[in-house]
């Protein structure tokens, strides 16, 4: 069954067209009436058709007035002078020419419905000149120029008050838009609020597990009691901690946004397999492994992967057919990680401005380390970064 609101929508839409159209047959029937009491000569001679015919093509271009304004308009200029060139009165126009004036000034911009209704005068006084009695007197030439003037000031008020509905709307919708940018930054202050919250917890909650966990290797052997009661507070401040981060974790989480994967971070280990990946892309990758691979913490073994990851990123995005070089140095005291290719080295999107490489500087930084960007003097470009190890000597 369809849906009747679709229904009285599209009528909804055709309505314009519709009452066109009624209008048209209803100007063309009242032209027909008027002009079977004014015809000078018999009904049936040709002259009668040809006016007949006349008025029927100057009133059923009603129908499409709004579509074709100004051409409407031109056509019944065109066929009112062949009215008149018949000997006829206007009188069985004049309603008609109305619309059309009153159209083109609802429609189009108000040069071109000024320049629509001077043409119009124009016309107007043209035909009175020639046969002054298709019109009348002056005075009803000048009633007429009035009248014309009338329609198009109407017009011309119908089209100023939809602009100025288009614009109360659109500057609605530019309101509307900035609200809802306002309530997505104030929910990304509240997230990264949050987010500082998670780091206050989890903070304090590690804090007081390396006490506790240090207090019990202290005292296991001396106090086994004592030792007992640090591994208690040590769980349950873990326990604590644990809940307030899926607390906080659930709240920053949006409820469109796919749950993360549980695969493990990538670490160092992934090299090769990420210049694999990066080789489908159409850069030659060399991997080199210097010194004993050892086990990393999690988050400085993640900043170097993703180090290496983001230069090699840079190499596909701007060296264009380039090699790179993929050097990892395990190091007592710290791990290194350098990338070095042959491609375009001074391209303007490499430089130190760019934001891969400020991300990549941070997250260095984060753990101590250094990080170099720059083209090299034989071509190319060029990131090595270093990241000690903590605790290391």
């Amino acid at each position: 069954m369809r849906n009747p609101d679709a229904r009285w929508e599209r009528l909804w839409a055709a309505g314009p067209w519709v009452l066109d159209g009624v209008l048209a047959v209803a100007a063309t029937a009242v032209g027909f009436a008027t002009l079977a009491t004014v015809l000078p000569f018999d009904p049936g001679s040709p002259r009668a058709w040809a006016a007949y015919l006349l008025l029927a093509a100057h009133t059923l271009p009603i129908a499409v007035r709004r579509r074709f304004p100004v051409p409407a308009l031109a056509w019944a200029l065109a066929t009112g002078v062949g009215f008149a060139a018949l000997g006829l009165s206007l009188v069985a126009l004049s309603f008609t020419i109305l619309i059309y004036v009153y159209t083109v000034a609802a429609h189009r911009p108000r040069r071109v419905s000024l320049a629509g209704l001077a043409a119009t005068e124009a016309v107007l006084l043209l035909v009175w000149l020639v046969n002054p009695g298709a019109i009348g007197d002056g005075g009803t030439v000048v009633i007429d120029g009035l009248i014309m003037a009338a329609a198009w000031w109407l017009g011309d008020g119908a089209r100023r008050r939809q602009e100025a509905i288009v614009t109360a709307q659109q500057r609605a919708a530019e309101l509307e838009l900035a609200r809802e940018e306002l309530a997505r930054r104030a929910v990304s202050e509240e997230r990264l609020r949050i987010a500082r919250e998670l780091h206050d917890v989890v903070a304090h909650s590690m804090s007081i597990i390396a006490v506790q966990s240090g207090v019990g290797a202290h005292v296991l052997d001396s106090q086994p009691e004592e030792a007992r009661k640090a591994l208690v507070a040590v769980e349950a401040t873990s326990r604590q901690a644990l809940a307030e981060m899926r607390r906080l974790l659930g709240v920053l989480r949006q409820e469109a946004e796919p749950r993360g994967s549980l695969a493990p971070a990538p670490g160092l280990a992934e090299v090769e397999a990420l210049a694999a990946e990066v080789a489908r892309a159409g850069v030659r990758v060399e991997v080199r492994i210097e010194g004993t691979p050892a086990a990393l913490p999690a988050g400085l073994d993640l900043s170097a992967y993703r180090i290496v990851q983001e230069a090699l990123t840079n190499v596909v995005r701007h060296a264009g057919p380039a090699t790179a070089r993929v050097a990892v140095r395990y190091a007592p005291d710290r791990v290194a990680v350098e990338v070095v290719d042959d491609g375009r080295g001074g391209d303007p999107g490499r430089d130190h401005g760019g934001h891969g490489i400020a991300g990549m500087r941070e997250r260095a930084a984060l753990y101590g380390g250094t990080l170099e960007a720059g083209p090299r003097p034989d071509g190319g470009f060029r990131v090595a970064a270093s990241l000690p190890l903590e605790g290391a000597p």
